[in-house]
């Protein structure tokens, strides 16, 4: 007769090989289920809306899938004597390589937006998520990388800023109408006190310039807006730009009895594109005396710390109510009558470009705060 504890282990022993034994059923239950005819596999590859490539340290490919026909145009075999680097514009093969360089950051799965030289040398714009992947241990790790077309959402995202920018330049244009016909009848009447004859000539030259150059300014501004976004990246003064928006928007301004207050300290310099980042001060600042429905200020302060560099736009309006402060930046949504609901989403778009942010507070006594958060260039 078996004793209690050898019966116990007996009953163990079974109870671990019918668990083993279910184990081995279920994987090859798996594996039928998951092998795939290579037909199956064909067609998965050729029909993927994606690219999925594998590139070794060197940056030769090791493994590319056969869709690289359809989206680029070129065959397999063509790309054996390539590196990546000679499919990219030479901004792209720089934004990637820097960013791989840094240690500190996660290299997996980050997404970049790229343009891919095609077969017929024409770029196209595509996502690109890239993970490093391998052992560290011998140091033997790949690039994985899984490419999309985007240029129909791309094409539609120029168009509804193209559209937005339109309108921005529209909604002005009353207040700059207003700007410019005050110097305008400076002129007139410098002029024909010159032609009377008047002795203060060199004074009023002077006037007239000044006055001149007032229209030549806000002019320059409006065409500006009016022009595409470029994607030309390079160190710009902050200062300058805020000086150059609020030259555009203080004329609408005006109108609303709304004054715009901001001082210039100092010099702070951000990598960006010039164009993109003026379009988010011209939408925020814009929006922020849009609020106004009395007389009131605006504020603009700019401060940095080692890292990174904080424009915020504080109104002293009725403020945003917590309930949809969220919503804020989702398409079409507006609390504007005659609002859109895109300004603040390209406003966001444009950030995240910039791997910057847009933070929006609700004041403690009045108004908002919207705060424009944009990293500062390494040394």
């Amino acid at each position: 007769m078996k004793s209690n504890s050898s019966i116990e282990h007996t009953d163990k022993n079974e109870r671990k090989n019918s668990c083993s034994d279910k184990t081995k059923i279920k994987k090859e239950i798996y594996s039928e289920m998951y092998e795939l005819p290579p037909y199956i596999i064909n067609w998965i590859e050729n029909n993927s809306n994606e690219l999925i490539s594998i590139w070794d340290k060197s940056g030769k490919v090791k493994f590319i899938s056969k869709s690289v026909i359809r989206i680029l145009g070129y065959t397999i075999e063509e790309l054996d004597e390539i590196s990546w680097y000679d499919l990219l514009s030479p901004e792209d093969v720089s934004q990637i390589m820097s960013y791989y360089a840094d240690t500190e950051k996660d290299h997996n799965n980050h997404k970049f937006n790229i343009n891919i030289r095609n077969k017929h040398g024409k770029y196209i714009w595509t996502e690109c998520a890239i993970s490093m992947v391998g052992d560290e241990e011998d140091d033997g790790y790949f690039y994985v990388s899984m490419l999309k077309d985007i240029s129909d959402k791309k094409e539609t995202e120029e168009m509804m800023i193209r559209s937005e920018k339109m309108s921005v330049a529209g909604q002005l244009a009353a207040g700059i109408a207003h700007e410019i016909r005050n110097p305008l009848t400076s002129l007139k009447g410098f002029m024909q006190l010159l032609q009377a004859g008047v002795n203060r000539k060199e004074e009023y030259y002077k006037i007239m310039i000044d006055e001149i150059e007032k229209m030549e300014t806000i002019t320059s501004e409006l065409l500006f807006i009016s022009k595409p976004l470029t994607n030309n990246k390079k160190e710009e003064i902050v200062e300058v730009m805020v000086h150059e928006i609020v030259a555009l928007l203080l004329p609408q301004a005006r109108l609303k009895n709304v004054d715009i207050k901001w001082k210039r300290q100092d010099n702070h310099c951000v990598y960006c594109d010039r164009s993109q980042i003026k379009q988010v001060l011209i939408n925020i600042v814009k929006n922020a005396i849009e609020a106004m429905d009395e007389k009131g200020t605006i504020q603009i302060l700019i401060s940095a710390t080692d890292v990174k560099l904080e424009i915020a736009i504080i109104d002293d309006g009725p403020g945003i109510p917590e309930e949809i402060i969220h919503k804020l930046g989702e398409p079409f949504f507006t609390t504007k009558k005659s609002g859109t609901g895109l300004g603040l989403m390209i406003t966001n778009q444009i950030l995240e470009k910039h791997d910057g942010k847009l933070e929006i507070e609700q004041n403690t006594n009045r108004g908002s705060t919207f705060k424009i958060i944009l990293p500062l260039p390494n040394e």
